[in-house]
């Protein structure tokens, strides 16, 4: 009876997948982090790209995913100044990132920009 020991295999291998996504971890990749706080483009592009880098994405197939330019997601990450809004959704999304407004923590930009 073989095939006990790998359907057993198989519902582990889902169970880890799963106990991995409940707490933070993607598919064996390390997730940056939970929140990330943001109040500059300049900020916002870095956040970007280390979650790009986490999941193993290149500019290249970010930008294939949303139909976009590589150079677009360059510039995105570099500074989203000018970024609009939906190619920040898409790429959110594609990131399988999402937007959250809150109130806003007592910290300064300045503070916060040493984080990056």
């Amino acid at each position: 009876m073989p095939w006990k020991y790998a359907i057993a295999h198989i519902c582990k291998t889902h169970a880890i997948a799963y106990i991995d996504l409940i707490y933070g971890k993607t598919y064996g990749v390390e997730r940056v982090s939970m929140d990330q706080i943001t109040r500059t483009p300049k900020q916002l592009g870095t956040v970007l790209q280390r979650y790009r880098k986490a999941a193993g994405f290149s500019q290249e197939a970010i930008a294939a995913r949303i139909h976009l330019r590589q150079a677009t997601i360059s510039a995105l990450e570099n500074s989203a100044n000018n970024a609009r809004l939906g190619t920040l959704f898409d790429t959110l999304a594609a990131l399988d990132l999402e937007l959250v407004v809150r109130p806003r923590t007592k910290g300064s930009t300045k503070e916060i920009e040493e984080i990056f």
